[in-house]
């Protein structure tokens, strides 16, 4: 570890974060390759930040030693999410202080001491930066300053609402209250309560003697508008009673309520697309068999019956990842218990899609320890993560299934040798509904609901699960689970 912080090395990489978003660049990408000028900049071991929601925090960005904590969540009522957000803005504390399996998961790694900075807006906690050392010795007084300014960037960045946050039920929009402000016959801003400048990002000194920064409904109507930063405010306005021509305004955040509202027409819209080639092949060959059973051969009606029953468990296994999707129920709910890992993922290969099936590649160690969870579910994890990598890479390519074991964790992979994914987007896939690509554009099948169900499904067995793009192409999607 360097003896004193890099100030060099940290100026000119922020430099090149900074070109970065001047070129469009927003979001993980930039947050990412900010964690990575900062680490060797002030000797650490590792990077990491957790962005938190009203629900707990989950590890969106992590460098070095750290990287395997990607995609791992923090509930809010951890022990441990409640340390490290306790205490002063910037604070130094070790390991073996932290409550919980996390301690065990980095001391496991060798990672001893960490250093904790929140990122804030309005005294609103949108998530911690952490540096971790593989030491407990005293840390360069300058590493706090770095990481305290470091943390403020991470929460400008969740301010312009540019790709962060990267949940859609993030705190920045959750914990926003009803604006009001009060406008002249012009339409400039005359008062602009606290809760305004929440609601907007503009503080009352940049918003008061200036145009409304969004449209006026007329007096007694209702209007609903998209701000630039993507989210939905509902606006009303009245008129004020005096002399003068005021109006009052007041306004709040809905993004919630569109995004249930989307939500909702996207479930109705992708259950009529998506059940409707299954159905129709059904019914075509349905049919050629009641119309023309006598003049097929023996032959072709094995075919038409072996393409009915296929369609017909593609169809059952749509229906039941819609109906989970739609409840929000997670499957499995069978308590914890340990199981060979291993010889699960070598049962659940045989029930895979044929297409899929064939093109699977084990490497499985022996030696593997066993893993605590659910091992029915299993199966379906492995089934949604291998559909997934097989309808985004070549027909003829192999999809590797490998294993491994850390002193906390049991985990597998599933890689292809696919398109890839978007490091801005690895968070998203997870998303209900979610695809890469929409409209016309469209060039995969799916409903976007096989890594939401995944990720249910593993997070209930305390477990967590991450995508990341594959060296030399592809992606690998991991799943972690306790050790049993």
């Amino acid at each position: 570890m360097p003896e004193r912080t890099d100030y060099t090395a940290l100026i000119a990489g922020h430099t090149t974060v900074i070109r970065m978003i001047n070129a469009g660049d927003s979001g993980l990408p930039v947050l990412t390759q900010l964690l990575r000028v900062v680490q060797p900049a002030i000797g650490a071991a590792s990077l990491a930040f957790v962005e938190f929601a009203p629900t707990g925090g989950r590890v969106i960005a992590a460098t070095g030693a750290a990287e395997w904590a990607i995609g791992r969540p923090l509930p809010a009522a951890d022990p441990a999410t409640v340390c490290l957000l306790s205490g002063p803005p910037v604070r130094q504390l070790r390991v073996d202080r932290i409550p919980g399996a996390l301690a065990d998961e980095l001391a496991d790694r060798g990672l001893l001491r960490m250093i904790v900075a929140r990122a804030e807006i309005g005294g609103l906690t949108v998530g911690s930066l952490h540096a971790l050392y593989p030491d407990g010795d005293p840390e360069d007084t300058s590493q706090h300053a770095v990481l305290g300014y470091i943390a403020s960037c991470i929460a400008h960045m969740y301010g312009d609402q540019t790709g962060l946050p990267v949940h859609g039920d993030g705190p920045v929009v959750a914990a926003l209250a009803d604006g009001l402000a009060v406008v002249d016959r012009d339409h400039h801003v005359r008062l602009w309560n606290p809760a305004a400048a929440q609601v907007t990002g503009r503080p009352a000194e940049e918003a008061t003697s200036r145009p409304l920064p969004f449209p006026l409904p007329p007096p007694g109507q209702v209007l609903d508008h998209r701000l630039p930063d993507g989210r939905w405010l509902r606006i009303t306005s009245g008129e004020l009673p005096g002399p003068g021509v005021l109006r009052v305004v007041t306004f709040r955040d809905i993004t919630d309520q569109q995004r249930r509202d989307h939500d909702r027409d996207l479930f109705v819209a992708v259950t009529s697309h998506e059940l409707r080639t299954p159905v129709t092949v059904i019914k075509g060959y349905a049919d050629t068999l009641t119309d023309h059973w006598e003049s097929l051969h023996d032959d072709d009606r094995r075919q038409a019956a072996r393409i009915i029953g296929q369609r017909a468990n593609e169809l059952a296994r749509l229906v039941d990842r819609l109906l989970s999707a739609a409840t929000d129920s997670r499957p499995g709910g069978e308590p914890a218990a340990p199981f060979d890992l291993a010889d699960a993922l070598r049962a659940a290969v045989p029930d895979l899609p044929a297409d899929v099936r064939h093109r699977i590649v084990l490497d499985l160690p022996d030696d593997l320890p066993k893993a605590l969870g659910d091992r029915r579910s299993l199966a379906t994890v492995l089934t949604e993560l291998s559909t997934n990598a097989g309808k985004y890479s070549l027909p003829d390519t192999p999809i590797e299934v490998g294993a491994s074991a850390s002193d906390g964790t049991v985990s597998f992979r599933v890689a292809d040798r696919g398109i890839g994914i978007r490091p801005e987007h690895v968070e998203r896939a997870f998303d209900r509904f979610w695809q890469g690509e929409s409209g016309d554009r469209r060039r995969y099948p799916g409903a976007g609901l096989g890594l939401y169900l995944v990720r249910q499904i593993v997070e209930q067995q305390n477990g967590w699960v991450s995508l990341r793009p594959r060296v030399g192409g592809g992606t690998v999607a991991e799943v972690r689970l306790p050790r049993g």
